[in-house]
């Protein structure tokens, strides 16, 4: 994922995996929307995975070439620091 900030306009600045679900602070200047992110994320995780593990995929998914639902959650952090943020998704998982 940090290699799809690299080449984006965004910066992940903490990320932690659960089971079903990833948890990220990202910071971005406003010229893209949440769900450009999300998308932009999705899309380019999801090429690079099926690059490097095609072959055990096909059996997995079958013709099915994605890894993500449709759905996704974006809250701006307001009146709460980045600290406090932060400490929340490294307690995650």
């Amino acid at each position: 994922m940090q290699n799809i900030s690299d080449l984006s306009d965004f910066n992940i600045e903490i990320m932690e995996t659960d089971k079903d679900h990833i948890h990220m602070m990202i910071c971005s200047e406003p010229k893209l929307s949440p769900l450009q992110i999300v998308r932009r994320l999705k899309q380019m995780s999801t090429t690079a995975i099926w690059k490097r593990h095609e072959n055990y995929l096909r059996h997995v998914f079958y013709k099915e070439t994605t890894f993500w639902t449709n759905g996704y959650f974006v809250s701006s952090i307001g009146n709460v620091s980045q600290e406090t943020i932060k400490k929340y998704i490294e307690n995650q998982g």
